[in-house]
């Protein structure tokens, strides 16, 4: 039976569950889907971010001319480089003598500087297009981004000059259209060009433009000082070629080519399709594809373009991004009064007229940007996504293992997004492989390792050059972090044969490393050493600063998951029960967690004094969340401790970056403290979001860059307040913010496969509906001070009564069959 026949047997449930709208005190509010604004971008951050996963544009909306910025996932600087340093394993025992032997941890910092490699690559931009727009003015100006379409649209003029025109980056066809509208008998005139930071050429060709490129050979990172920072080589296999092609289908009017110019003449409309392509063949393969075969790729990709046309381009297009974006609703309830204001006077005025719609619009704008910058067989989402426009971008736009290209997934599970999640699975598959090379030969010992930068080479080594800070270029342990979500996934999907082809090779060798990593404390407790706290650092007892010690709190948490996860896994899969005794012995062995004279849970293994205690990284909450193994039903108090841990570091000022306060929304949900989880949502969006709803990290000076982490991390802990499933059972409304009166969420996901949505009112749960993909038992939690009413599960096209087994600690036991919905009302 169809959804909405189901619904149609179950009346009370039937209006909590209806996608389009929600109703609140007696009116109906339609969600909130739309970015607007009344003006152009004035600048390249300000632009609105359309994308297919491979092709990113970024649409600044000018008039007379319009500027789109040109971004391809695989364009980055340089070729494989995961260089090892020398003398590794002699350098290790010196590093671990020092911490372990003489606690002398300053000079294990200087001595880790010697594990150091190479710096990563940098991510690049392709171009930019531009249309001057003859005679065009800005009256009645809009525009808009429309979340539910993913088309951008600029509309302006009066009367017989007015202008639209709609932008949208297309998964099924590979390309991106913008499509140009004279009304009233205007007619279109305009000149179509490319412009390029790469080294380039541009030549049009009858109704087509072709700008072909060359990257960089090696672009040193923006915040290193360097003489030469960008470094040209017309060689083979230094510095990537690519191109961009571009197609133009005129109505009523002439195209011809001038040079470097494409001219629109006469026009009614036009269709403007791009495709491009790069000539990356693999990350462990030198670039190139020649110039000839990238143009054959781009060539056929517009030909098939040009063949269907703007109206069939456009309806392919939306319902590939329907299938995916349509997925989950959220509506806060009343408020949605602000969605009459622009987009950037709500978010300027959201301090002293807190929106609730605002932050439901943020919400989804974070699921946009994830199925626009991550689809499955393209790379994974880099630190700003897949938008960038200068040549040395943010700390190279590359993938910052951490936290921040983890925190670009948090929500692809919990938000309805997981084929979303898949580029992250790849690249964590080849970074394992160069990753077993970093540990042999750096550290000699079996399985992989990856530190804190990866790109798209998938470089392993620590980076520095000798130089890099330790507290965060040594930091060693991103593969148990990948590998926490293979294995999440696997808990969603239930997908045994994801964790047997995929999963489980590769959280096996981050294992198999860690096994060899832990050392003897002295006491006959295994630890890790060298260890950092990303990227914190403390006093030494000498007064001295120092990053490297042994046995951080994030290390222990980590090991002490991946540990676990792997022992599941070898039950799950019937194999390698011998490795699954040996990870169980090294566990019992494992140094525990650590309070401090504040009752905090510690950072690191003894109690130092931070040199920064308002540090942005709250890396030692990270058996909070994202991990589960510190939860309120099983280790209370080990969780006041973490909740001090972060009072403490708030109290200093932390949470200043946007990542940092989206991590912060996360942490109060799991405390399960809706009034303070609501208090960081709202502090991430007055102080870390810029006009356009993207995420912003500080740059000195006042200034800022976009960053795009904390627009994942918002949204995953947004999920967290309204759902949780990491403590073996499904809690509604754990940390619903007491100003969130009424609502509803459809399609939310929970572990074990079931969708859930959830209504409410007056601060209390109303009703329920679970959709379990596979036949289980499901435990359900109701919101505190409530009970589960009357249930309903729906057998043979009926709605069937359910008697369930309640617990006395409030929970309700139901078991599923596979494709089983499950209503559920409460008192």
């Amino acid at each position: 039976m169809k959804r909405r026949e189901f619904l149609k047997t179950i009346p009370a449930l039937s209006a909590a569950a209806l996608p389009a709208a929600a109703e609140s005190e007696g009116e109906t509010h339609v969600q909130d889907l739309t970015l607007w604004y009344t003006q152009p971008a004035e600048h390249w951050v300000d632009g609105l971010p359309l994308g297919n996963g491979r092709l990113g544009a970024m649409v600044l909306g000018g008039a007379p001319l319009e500027r789109i910025f040109l971004n391809e996932a695989t364009l980055w600087s340089g070729s494989p480089h995961n260089v090892v340093a020398p003398d590794g394993p002699k350098t290790l025992a010196e590093v671990r003598r020092l911490v372990l032997r003489e606690k002398n941890y300053a000079a294990a910092d200087g001595a880790a500087h010697k594990l150091q490699g190479t710096y990563t690559e940098s991510y690049q931009p392709l171009g930019e297009l531009q249309i001057t727009l003859e005679g065009a003015d800005l009256g009645s100006y809009r525009r808009e981004l429309n979340l539910d379409t993913a088309i951008c649209t600029t509309r302006h003029g009066s009367g017989p000059g007015t202008i639209t025109r709609a932008v949208l980056v297309s998964a099924p066809d590979q390309v991106i259209a913008v499509r140009l509208e004279a009304h009233g008998g205007a007619r279109l005139n305009c000149r179509v060009e490319f412009a390029s930071l790469l080294q380039h050429s541009v030549a049009a060709d009858g109704a087509r433009l072709r700008l072909q490129a060359k990257a960089p050979a090696h672009v040193d990172p923006n915040y290193l000082d360097s003489p030469n920072p960008i470094l040209w080589d017309d060689a083979e296999g230094k510095g990537m070629r690519c191109e961009a092609l571009l197609d133009a289908r005129v109505e009523g009017g002439k195209v011809h080519g001038e040079g470097e110019t494409l001219r629109i003449a006469g026009a009614t409309a036009a269709t403007l399709l791009v495709a491009a392509g790069t000539g990356f063949r693999g990350f462990d393969q030198v670039p190139d594809l020649s110039a000839a075969a990238i143009h054959a790729g781009c060539t056929k990709t517009l030909d098939a373009a040009a063949r269907k046309g703007w109206s069939m381009v456009q309806a392919a297009h939306a319902a590939d991004h329907q299938r995916l974006f349509r997925r989950v609703e959220l509506n806060l309830g009343a408020g949605g009064q602000g969605a009459k204001l622009p987009t950037d006077e709500r978010v300027r005025d959201y301090a002293q007229r807190p929106d609730a719609s605002l932050a439901a619009l943020y919400f989804q704008f974070g699921r946009y940007l994830l199925i626009a910058s991550s689809r499955a067989g393209g790379q994974a989402a880099n630190l700003q996504g897949i938008w960038s426009d200068i040549l040395r971008p943010a700390w190279s736009a590359n993938y910052t293992t951490n936290i921040n290209v983890e925190m670009n997934y948090w929500p692809a599970e919990t938000c309805n997004l997981s084929e979303c999640h898949a580029p992250l699975f790849d690249m964590t598959a080849e970074l394992s492989r160069n990753g077993a090379r970093t540990a042999r030969e750096l550290y000699g010992m079996p399985g992989w390792t990856a530190h804190h930068n990866t790109d798209l080479w998938r470089a392993a080594n620590p980076v520095g050059n000798g130089t890099g800070d330790t507290n965060w270029a040594n930091w060693a342990m991103a593969a148990p972090w990948l590998c926490e979500h293979l294995w999440e996934h696997y808990r969603f999907s239930g997908d045994g044969e994801f964790l047997r082809q995929r999963g489980w090779p590769v959280m096996k060798g981050a294992a198999e490393f860690l096994l060899a990593w832990l050392v003897d404390d002295g006491r006959g407790r295994l630890t890790t050493c060298p260890s950092t706290s990303p990227e914190n650092r403390f006093f030494t007892a000498g007064g001295k600063t120092a990053a490297v010690s042994a046995g951080c709190t994030m290390d222990l948490a980590m090991i002490r998951e991946l540990f676990a996860n792997a022992i599941s896994a070898t039950r799950v899969l019937g194999t390698d029960q011998e490795f699954a005794a040996q990870l169980e012995a090294a566990l019992q062995r494992l140094q525990p967690f650590q309070k401090g004279t504040r009752g905090q849970l510690l950072e690191w293994g003894e109690e130092f004094q931070e040199t920064e205690p308002g540090h942005r990284h709250m890396s030692h909450l990270y058996a909070v969340y994202p991990s589960g193994i510190l939860t309120w039903r099983h280790s209370g108090e080990w969780m006041k401790a973490a909740e001090q841990s972060l009072e403490l570091r708030l109290q200093s000022g932390g949470g200043y970056t946007g990542w940092s306060a989206a991590w912060i929304v996360c942490l109060r949900a799991r405390f399960r403290d809706g009034a303070k989880a609501e208090e960081a949502v709202a502090h991430l969006l007055r102080q870390s979001t810029h006009r356009n709803l993207l995420d912003t990290h500080p740059w000195g000076g006042g200034s800022f860059v976009f960053q795009i982490d904390g627009n994942f991390g918002g949204p995953a802990g947004i999920a967290e307040m309204l759902l949780q499933s990491h403590d073996g059972e499904i809690a509604l409304l754990p940390a619903l913010s007491p100003h969130w009166r009424q609502g509803r969420v459809r399609g939310l996901r929970a572990r074990g496969g079931v969708s859930v949505d959830i209504a409410w009112r007056d601060g209390k749960a109303t009703r329920a509906e679970l959709h379990s993909s596979r036949a289980q038992e499901v435990v359900v939690r109701p919101p505190e001070g409530q009970k589960a009413g009357r249930m309903r599960r729906m057998e043979s096209g009926k709605a069937v009564e359910v008697a369930a087994k309640a617990g006395a600690d409030g929970t309700v036991r139901v078991r599923l069959g596979a494709g089983a919905r499950l209503a559920i009302d409460f008192a």
